[in-house]
């Protein structure tokens, strides 16, 4: 819903992760959040959310008053779980409104 939004604690590094009901081929992910300044993109091909390797790390633009919108062009790759680790902020609390991928 975009209406809905997590928010983080306060404290950094966060992380979330999305689990797929099975081993997916992925070739884009996209982000809409506020206030991220370093992210990094992790994946899992393991039936459990274990044994993660990094995809993609970027720091983020920040437009004040504005939700960042970052799309992630990744080589076909296979995925079971996602982790998106916000590794730092440009305030004590950031917020994701919403996470796409898109593939097979």
């Amino acid at each position: 819903s975009s209406k809905t939004f997590w928010a983080t604690t306060g404290m950094f590094p966060q992380e979330l992760i999305i689990g797929f009901p099975k081993c997916v081929k992925i070739s884009k992910v996209a982000i809409q959040c506020y206030l991220v300044r370093t992210l990094r993109i992790e994946r899992s091909t393991s039936k459990d959310s274990v044994g993660f390797e990094q995809c993609v790390e970027k720091d983020l633009l920040h437009r004040e008053g504005q939700l960042q919108m970052e799309e992630f062009p990744l080589p076909e790759f296979q995925a079971t779980y996602l982790r998106f680790i916000i590794k730092s902020a440009f305030d004590h609390f950031v917020s994701v409104h919403r996470v796409m991928a898109e593939g097979t």
